[in-house]
């Protein structure tokens, strides 16, 4: 009798993901892309920054130029005006951030930042009752 070792079809179950380092204004620029798809650099700029003055916009162009290096942003020219939609999801964003603190941190472990978490924040009945159900099918 052989043995046989089962492989994910999932190539990020057999491949560890790279993490996704973004910083804080790159972030703000996604924030405003997971809530408006297809936006232009005007529309990001003017839901970052109060004023929307050109220096703000130039920094939002160079906020999505790092975000494009990085593969968190797609960029379409299909109107007059580009525009950029999130090519990375917030549950992505989390997943990689908690996994590389926990390789840091844990030697891979989740388990101790989830104690932490839990034993320092006030979870409401439904988040309790998500992570019940997450411990029960695993």
């Amino acid at each position: 009798m052989s043995e046989f070792i089962h492989v994910s079809d999932r190539l990020t179950d057999i491949m560890p993901r790279k993490p996704i380092n973004v910083t804080e204004a790159e972030l703000a620029v996604l924030e405003v892309l997971w809530s408006a798809p297809a936006s232009t650099i005007r529309q990001i700029t003017d839901s970052i920054y109060e004023e929307g003055t050109t220096s703000e916009y130039a920094t939002t162009q160079k906020l999505l130029d790092r975000l494009l290096a990085k593969k968190c942003v797609a960029k379409s020219k299909r109107s007059h005006a580009h525009t950029f939609s999130p090519k990375v999801s917030r549950e992505d964003l989390i997943s990689t951030g908690l996994e590389t603190l926990a390789d840091k941190l844990c030697s891979g472990s989740l388990t101790p930042l989830l104690i932490h978490l839990t034993e320092k924040t006030k979870l409401s009945h439904e988040d309790r009752a998500a992570l019940q159900k997450l411990i029960d099918e695993s």
